[in-house]
């Protein structure tokens, strides 16, 4: 059995196998709601724990698109992660296989999964940046964090996310009942909805989104990068990264990576605008 994995709530086995996935941030839900209503996903936002927050997809455009559900909360999180201080992190699941990617920044995303019967396909090395990102015990938690990268026949997919969470719960996350791996995607909702912080997100417009997100970002460590030759730097970047970014998306038919592109895009623009705004009303 994976390390800790009894530390977190049996999911239920009539829920277990169909695609679903969460979205967890470092961060309160009233910075991560500004960041969120970019993406122009329908979600539902909670807290899970003094310093973090969960996502839950409403829509399910893996069942759909024809885009797998990794490739798809890769995107969002990266989209969720590039102009924030704080990490994304999407734990993900389906009949095959279940993992994680976790997103920091402009900052390279980092991923791990395992086949449905437990079997790791990732690097070791992943695991050790998942922890450093995160600011993980490098002793206690590694030592975790490593039995999950050794083959284990008592432990499936499900139990090594269990693990993984459990190990997560020692820095502060504690997920509310019933929003688990294992169940589907509706399962995942209806636990959602049954909170009473549970706030719904969606699009609201771009001038409202655009608006929420840069006072949010103000009230950060971000701040002095919003004006000056920091602000038009790191404007730049966001342009030159987002472009190719966007394009490989549309190739590659992957709408999540088409979000983190466009919003990568977007903040760019926006972030000249903002700062040439703030800079004539100095």
């Amino acid at each position: 059995m994976s390390p800790d994995a009894s530390a977190v709530p049996d999911a239920d086995p009539a829920h277990a196998g169909a695609a679903a996935a969460l979205l967890l941030c470092r961060a309160q839900p009233a910075a991560v709601a500004s960041a969120a209503q970019l993406l122009r996903e329908r979600m539902l936002l909670a807290q899970a724990g003094p310093e973090w927050s969960v996502l839950v997809p409403e829509g399910t455009p893996w069942l759909h698109g024809g885009e797998p559900v990794d490739r798809v909360l890769g995107g969002w999180a990266a989209a969720l992660a590039v102009g924030a201080p704080w990490p994304a992190l999407a734990l993900w699941w389906d009949e095959d296989r279940s993992g994680y990617t976790l997103a920091s920044g402009f900052r390279r995303t980092v991923g791990y999964e395992w086949l449905a019967n437990g079997t790791p396909l990732g690097q070791d090395e992943a695991m050790r940046t998942f922890a450093a990102r995160l600011g993980l015990d490098p002793v206690l938690d590694m030592q975790s964090l490593d039995a999950l990268t050794r083959t284990d026949t008592e432990a499936d997919a499900r139990a090594r996310l269990l693990g993984l969470i459990a190990v997560l719960t020692r820095a502060g996350l504690t997920l509310p009942p019933g929003l688990i791996p294992g169940r589907t995607a509706h399962s995942l909702r209806e636990a959602a909805r049954t909170r009473p912080d549970a706030r719904q997100i969606e699009w609201p417009g771009r001038r409202v989104a655009v608006r929420d997100h840069f006072d949010a970002v103000a009230e950060t460590r971000l701040a002095p990068w919003l004006q000056g030759p920091k602000a038009r730097a790191l404007s730049a970047a966001q342009l030159a990264t987002g472009l190719p970014l966007a394009l490989w998306g549309v190739r590659h038919r992957s709408a999540g990576w088409v979000a983190a592109g466009s919003l990568l895009l977007i903040h760019g623009v926006l972030g000249l605008a903002y700062d040439r705004m703030r800079t004539r009303d100095d």
